[in-house]
């Protein structure tokens, strides 16, 4: 059973030192909703995600995924009781249009109107587009460890599994429509019907006026554009659903209790509730989140292909990375494109160093707590990297970093005994690090000669490192009060000109690492070295300013 109810709100249960986190403030209202319910204990909550796989998978379908079960994952902590997530594949709706980035286009262009698991697959590697796509689907939800069951459209049609839900719609057919019809232009209302018969000979799924329906047997008459007058049933795989009708139909048919979409698809929410009503059933709980948009502030496209890929982030970051972006402020809109992996990646490192401290509530709020912990595992994670990947990054510029050994010599030198075998996170950051490099970084770089200022304090500073012995052991911490010193000594407006200065003319870039970590990583006589090359560039010739 639930904890107790309040005294104000009989229907929302109460959970005391609830953690700070969306997915458990989600996983109260779903409580909520299954005490409403009346659902037993052992009842598990139904969560879903949809998928419509007309394109490609992208981050979006991921995101969508990853957040659902993190909700499944809070409520189970929360509540003790089993849930389940259904990913379920609107794989019987008709091809709209041909997507930009896939092969043999103009075939596919010969398939528009017909399910998608009817339109032959472009890449030759499945049964239909629809199986491709959802193949896609499944291989990268399973490489991300996601716990699921996968749902296809065209099965539960066609095997009857809709056939009493689709009956009800029938039977409320006009009510139905009474719902749809305002938020339609004069034409489309003065010929919108729920319901989508399959053209018996072309096998399009027919947008058309529906004539007259019998919900006594269980059929629709309708004309197609030759004059052909046909009787349909709507069971069976016969006919199929418009896509508010088909959405609360689901939720009516399957008791689904929960489920999260995208901004643009608020109004269809709306809609799609109070058919559920019409249906006699209860709407699931919903949460909208912000769409993503890419480095232009452009919606994310499956059809488009334009933002990140999967495959991509992953080529330059490990998946909890991912899973941190997709964890944060599910609400608010961000763009999502290459500059903002490296901070996803140190934010998760910050976030799973501190779990290792926390227990409780607190750990709960963590979102390492979601990302390393799936709801069977009760064990914890090991640490993940003393090193940050932004500080990986800045070695990886200034040693020109063509493989991971050039790295592994700097990091076996700072962290002794390290490798590649005793610290597993720390060497995929490395294999990331070298790719983001090479493809961001390294073609980014611009170096800038010093001012007169700036080349005295360089000369100081590589003077002051000369002293110190390398063989020390001198911290990090010692290090960058050196460097704080000799900024101070030559008199910068604000110290924040000095490390700018060492960004920008020793690393060739506008931000930075902690300059103490970088020069122990790195090494002092190396750093020496680099100050001396760029003391070698030429000054600015002040008589052109």
């Amino acid at each position: 059973m639930c904890p107790a109810r309040t005294s104000s709100d009989p229907a929302a249960p109460v959970f005391p030192n609830i953690p700070k986190a969306w997915p458990f403030e989600e996983a109260a209202r779903l409580a909520a909703h299954m005490d409403r319910k009346g659902a037993a204990p052992d009842v598990p909550a139904l969560l879903e995600t949809g998928y419509g796989p007309s394109g490609l998978p992208h981050i979006g379908t991921f995101g969508e995924v990853a957040r659902t079960s993190w909700v499944r994952q809070a409520y189970t902590a929360l509540t003790g009781r089993p849930t389940r997530l259904l990913a379920f594949s609107d794989d019987m709706d008709g091809l709209r249009k041909v997507p930009d980035n896939v092969p043999n286009r103009e075939m596919l262009a010969g398939f528009i109107g017909r399910p998608l698991t009817q339109v032959p697959d472009p890449f030759g590697t499945h049964d239909s587009f629809g199986a491709h796509n959802n193949a896609r689907l499944r291989a990268f939800l399973d490489g991300f460890g996601f716990e699921y069951e996968f749902a296809s459209s065209t099965d539960y049609y066609h095997n009857g599994r809709f056939d009493a839900a689709l009956l009800q719609v029938l039977a409320r057919h006009d009510e139905i429509v009474a719902v749809i019809a305002p938020t339609l232009g004069p034409d489309r209302r003065a010929t919108y019907s729920p319901i989508l018969p399959i053209h018996p000979k072309t096998g399009i799924v027919m947008q058309v006026r529906i004539d007259a329906f019998d919900a006594d047997a269980g059929t629709v008459r309708w004309t197609d554009e030759t004059g052909e007058t046909f009787e349909t049933p709507v069971t069976g795989g016969h006919a199929k659903l418009q896509w508010k009708a088909d959405w609360a139909m689901r939720w009516a048919a399957l008791g689904v209790d929960y489920e999260m979409s995208g901004k643009d698809l608020i109004d269809s929410v709306k809609l799609s509730t109070r058919i559920c009503r019409v249906l006699g059933a209860e709407p699931p709980v919903s949460l909208t989140y912000e769409l993503f948009l890419d480095e232009h502030a452009q919606k994310i496209s499956k059809s488009k292909g334009n933002g990140i890929s999967v495959e991509e982030w992953l080529r330059y970051a490990p998946a909890e990375s991912l899973a941190q972006y997709m964890f944060n402020q599910p609400t608010r809109a961000k763009r999502l494109f290459f500059d903002v992996i490296p901070r996803a990646v140190d934010e998760y490192l910050a976030n799973r160093a501190k779990s290792q401290e926390q227990e409780g509530a607190i750990l709960q709020a963590n979102p390492a707590w979601f990302i390393d912990r799936p709801a069977t595992s009760g064990s914890a994670t090991p640490a993940g990297s003393a090193v940050s990947f932004g500080m990986l990054l800045n070695l990886a510029s200034v040693a020109n970093a063509e493989s991971a050994d050039v790295l592994w010599a700097f990091l076996a030198r700072y962290q002794s005994g390290a490798t590649p075998e005793s610290d597993p996170m720390l060497a995929r950051l490395v294999e990331h690090a070298v790719s983001y490099y090479q493809d961001f970084v390294r073609p980014a770089k611009t170096y800038r000669a010093p001012d007169e200022r700036e080349r005295a304090a360089l000369a100081d500073l590589a003077e002051t490192l000369r002293g110190v012995d390398p063989h020390s052991g001198m911290t990090p911490d010692a290090l960058q009060n050196l460097v704080f010193e000799v900024g101070k000594r030559h008199q910068f407006p604000e110290l924040r000109a000095w490390f700018g200065c060492l960004y920008e003319v020793l690393l060739g870039q506008k931000e930075g690492p902690r300059f103490g970590i970088f020069i122990a990583l790195y090494g002092v006589s190396e750093t020496v070295a680099l100050i001396d090359t760029a003391l070698a560039r030429p000054s600015p010739d002040l008589t052109e300013l």
